[in-house]
């Protein structure tokens, strides 16, 4: 593989996408994009949600074909024509694209071909299928005989793994692995192919700080071993510590391309065109109002290791936010979606308004002025092949239906209203949940329960995934919220999102409550100390005396 050339980022050029096109009924998806990548670069590809990432992505791995425009590529010989002019001297072709040929990519195995492997944030595995199967799926070794040459392919998935720290064995079925493991297996796979070039698609965004510098080593391995990586992400602070160069999409066209080392208000500003004054707008209220919610020894029985949770009190005043910290598999989202009555719980009481709620009954939930944005919004927020109009509707139907038959022209008018509210980038209400972007998408099940007049909104990790310009509004409207008299109870991976964002900060250890912050005393290494403590730990519930004082939590 090519080295890394000094004198400029990455050595030669391996990937050009010039002024590409695609547009989509109603929509122009990209407008003139101009991309290029080099040998041993990583380039960051950064915009809003919608901004055409994903088309361009998308494009360069086969699933969709440039309206106009074109992409050249190395070894692109079996698919295109060779780019520049002819020399004089030789016949040669050279140019400013030297080495470069014009390719159709009509599909996964033309991108395959030419180097090119993706890694969705979706992940393209088969549950049923071992590791070894995954990795080298369509593409299993084979004896003379014809017949799947498992050993080896076991040997060579082993190599795979180990090149990208994953300890699991070859033949533990994909199933059984937590997304972070996923994200491994998905690496060793594009490994596999020995690519040219890796388009990594968020992979930070459900690991943890030590899981990305794992991830981040690897990256720069691959980047020295001359492999050209586009690496999107929205968490900016990655962008400097990994990138070399930045192309910036607005709009489906490609703003600017700029270094790395930009400061994050510029990239923020060309992002969204416009400066952003404070990444995390809070108006903290003067004096919180009475409890909405009260969570008294909340506990649910495990396995053999012990309880999912145990022991949960705490309460949300009307027009706070409370944040809910803790390290992934804390208990956060588990005593969330049992307080909703999505799951169960063993002991204690959920009080609404001084009212004690049926246990695992969503529908008292709701009634009792509930709702819950849950952490997987494709899985379990949206219907995604269902219209805008009907996801929007969906949590209260019964307010449009009549003697079984619903009122589509009240329907439609509200969700205009709501999607008007929260400026939901679509075609219409028509369109279907699936085809917005991550950003619109969180927007459309937030929008779900404000037209249910939902009192407490759960938001469970609500701006993963999701632009800086799209996470600015969504803590807008949770500041619209709670000055309604409203309250919110957040759970977030992102800590100085939690921090920015909660008036107060609970954080969870291995399913307790480790302890309570005030915003005053709430700092990452303080929510740090309380989330590594052990369930027995001396000070688990009085972790600052000081800071505890005056404190809900027992």
């Amino acid at each position: 593989m090519t080295g890394v050339n000094d004198d400029v980022p990455g050595g030669r050029q391996l990937l050009c996408v010039e002024g590409v096109t695609k547009s989509f009924p109603g929509v122009r998806a990209l407008d003139g994009v101009d991309l290029t990548l080099r040998a041993g670069e990583v380039h960051v590809l950064l915009g809003e949600n919608g901004a055409g990432k994903s088309t361009l992505i998308k494009m360069l791995s086969g699933a969709h074909r440039p309206d106009a425009g074109r992409i050249l590529a190395a070894g692109g010989h079996a698919t295109g024509q060779a780019s520049g002019k002819v020399s004089r001297q030789d016949g040669t072709r050279e140019g400013p694209h030297d080495g470069l040929q014009e390719v159709h990519i009509r599909s996964a195995q033309d991108a395959e071909r030419l180097g090119i492997a993706t890694i969705y944030q979706e992940f393209n595995l088969v549950p049923g299928m071992t590791v070894a199967e995954n990795i080298f799926l369509g593409r299993q070794p084979r004896t003379r005989l014809g017949l799947v040459d498992r050993r080896t392919m076991r040997a060579r998935a082993a190599e795979l793994l180990r090149r990208v720290r994953l300890d699991v064995s070859p033949d533990t079925p994909v199933c059984e692995l937590g997304i972070a493991r996923l994200q491994m297996v998905e690496i060793a796979k594009a490994l596999s192919l020995d690519a040219r070039v890796l388009i990594m698609d968020e992979p930070t965004a459900v690991l943890t700080s030590e899981e990305v510098e794992t991830l981040f080593e690897i990256v720069r391995e691959l980047r020295d071993a001359g492999v050209g990586i586009i690496f999107i992400t929205h968490h900016l602070e990655e962008i400097g510590v990994l990138g070399d160069r930045v192309t910036v999409l607005r709009d489906g066209r490609s703003v600017q391309e700029v270094p790395a080392a930009t400061d994050q208000d510029e990239l923020i500003r060309l992002m969204v065109g416009r400066d952003i004054a404070e990444q995390y707008p809070r108006q903290r209220p003067e004096e919180p109002g009475a409890p909405l919610l009260r969570v008294r020894g909340l506990t649910r029985h495990g396995a053999a290791a012990g309880p999912v949770f145990e022991g949960i009190d705490f309460e949300v005043r009307a027009g706070e936010v409370v944040g809910l910290a803790g390290l992934v598999g804390a208990g956060r989202t588990e005593v969330v979606r049992a307080i909703f009555g999505v799951d169960r719980y063993d002991t204690g009481t959920v009080e609404i308004d001084g009212k004690e709620l049926a246990r695992g009954d969503v529908r008292a939930a709701m009634r009792a002025g509930l709702g819950l944005v849950p952490e997987d919004r494709k899985g379990q927020g949206l219907v995604l092949d269902a219209s805008l109009q009907d996801n929007l509707t969906l949590a209260r139907l019964d307010r449009y239906t009549r003697g079984g038959l619903v009122d589509r022209g009240t329907q439609r008018r509200e969700a205009a209203a709501v999607a008007e509210r929260l400026q939901v980038r679509m075609s219409g209400l028509g369109q279907r949940a699936g085809t917005l972007s991550g950003g619109n998408q969180q927007k459309i099940v937030i929008g779900k329960w404000l037209l249910t007049d939902a009192r407490l909104l759960i938001l469970d990790e609500p701006t993963r995934g999701i632009d800086v310009g799209a996470k600015v509004e969504i803590y807008q409207l949770i500041n619209e919220l709670t000055a309604s008299g409203r309250a919110v109870l957040m759970i977030s991976s992102d800590l100085p999102e939690v921090l920015g964002m909660s008036d107060r900060v609970l954080v969870m250890s291995q399913g307790r409550l480790a302890g309570e912050l005030p915003v005053e005393a709430a700092t990452q290494d303080a929510v740090m100390e309380l989330a590594l403590q052990a369930p027995d730990h001396p000070s688990t519930k009085h972790h600052d005396e000081s800071a505890m004082e005056g404190s809900d939590v027992h």
